[in-house]
């Protein structure tokens, strides 16, 4: 199953083809009847939490389909603009900001890369470095709520989705900081322009109040939460309800052919998103069936004497995979597997998600298969040479953090 599902990813085929025709394969030689891959291709569709994802994302964008990108962007530059770099500070902010809104990397990289970078460029920055201030920086996205990669690890650990999304607010604004603070010192040596928002604070300050309600999007989605208003599935119908009331109500710029590109951007990103789960269900069953997260925590408990080299060990293979596969592929690939092994040396699973989320998002902008590197680069129309050259400090502070959550449970506080 293993080599046949490497073989098909080596070859380009999508990693639920991959995975499906490995399964195929594995049943077909062992003479198991293959209606178990149409039996468990159905069973994670009938769960109820899954209707999370599709809602976060609808709401994510109905909200970026009018002018939230231009209040956000504006907001970022009141802040950051006068600093030097300043645009870069503003993709680095916006991210954090936008984050809250969507939760998918890719949907920031898209939108705040097709905002700034452009501009960035025509104010001297390198192509290269635009490219990887935006790629490095929209990888925040996936740790401040709501989060889609931390629900699809929600529902393969059975941990709380609620303790994930509390604890992943902490890691995401250090991620965030340690970019701003690199952005400012690479923006010093190469001396790179200021950008303040024209007209200043009291150009702007009607807008501040205009954009207010789209920034608490998730403070909403923490508060309902946290205080068990409503479960995660309820939380994002009701994001949903709330930014049909912003778009609609408030900034009035909601138009129906906008409703309808955002139900169709959503189908389409639920359709890639739920055909993983559904093939990487397959093949978690012939793991379990075959005993493969028992036998590997038995495995390691034998190989390494310590905790904490598990746990270096776990974090290098999430690294190594991530540079290969998407990361919700990622995400349920791994997952069950290091359950297993976290429980074995006591490792907090919410802890564990946090690690798995942070490696996995640094492959993001990793080559050889890094999305959001490439949709950078595209924008940018950037060399990958130069390109990875200006990524390598944002490496360091992606590791750093990485770091910081692996062995200082207290940066993981829910």
């Amino acid at each position: 199953m293993v080599w046949i599902f490497l073989i098909l990813l080596s070859c380009a085929v999508p990693i639920a083809h991959a995975m499906l025709g490995g399964v195929a394969t594995a049943l077909w030689l062992e003479g198991k009847p293959l209606a178990v891959i149409a039996q468990r291709l159905y069973s994670p569709t009938q769960s109820f939490p899954m209707l999370a994802i599709p809602f976060f994302i609808l709401a994510g964008n109905l909200m970026m389909s009018g002018r939230f990108g231009v209040y956000l962007v504006n907001i970022a530059r009141l802040l950051v603009g006068n600093l030097k770099g300043g645009m870069g500070q503003v993709s680095i902010i916006g991210s954090v900001m936008f984050g809250g809104v969507s939760g998918s990397a890719v949907a920031d990289a898209t939108a705040i890369g097709n905002a700034l970078i452009p501009v960035q460029k025509e104010q001297g920055y390198p192509s290269g470095f635009a490219a990887a201030i935006n790629s490095a920086s929209s990888t925040v996205s996936v740790l401040i709520p709501p989060s889609i990669p931390l629900i699809l690890f929600g529902l393969v650990s059975n941990v709380s989705i609620v303790d994930l999304f509390v604890a992943g607010v902490l890691p995401g604004l250090m991620l965030g900081f340690g970019m701003f603070a690199m952005v400012w010192w690479v923006a010093g040596r190469q001396n790179l322009p200021r950008s303040p928002l024209e007209g200043g604070f009291r150009a702007f300050r009607g807008q501040i109040f205009v954009a207010l309600p789209a920034l608490l999007m998730p403070v909403f989605v923490i508060g309902t939460l946290r205080f068990g208003v409503a479960t995660p599935t309820e939380v994002s119908v009701m994001a949903v309800a709330y930014a049909l009331l912003v778009s609609g109500g408030l900034y009035r710029d909601l138009t129906w052919r906008g409703i309808w590109d955002a139900l169709v951007d959503t189908a389409m990103m639920t359709g890639a998103v739920m055909f993983i789960i559904m093939a990487s269900s397959t093949l978690q069953w012939v793991m379990t069936a075959e005993r493969v997260p028992q036998h590997l925590a038995e495995w390691v408990s034998l190989t390494f004497s310590q905790p904490w080299m598990v746990i270096l060990a776990m974090n290098l293979v999430m690294l190594v995979v991530g540079a290969f596969l998407d990361l919700p592929a990622a995400v349920l690939l791994l997952g069950p597997l290091f359950v297993t092994i976290a429980n074995s040396i006591g490792l907090d699973l919410v802890q564990l998600g946090l690690m798995m989320v942070v490696n996995l998002a640094i492959g993001l902008y990793t080559p050889p298969v890094g999305t959001t590197l490439f949709i950078s680069m595209g924008i940018a129309k950037s060399g990958l040479g130069e390109t990875v050259k200006a990524l390598l400090p944002f490496y360091g502070v992606a590791l750093g953090v990485l770091l910081l959550i692996s062995f200082l449970p207290v940066f993981t506080i829910y």
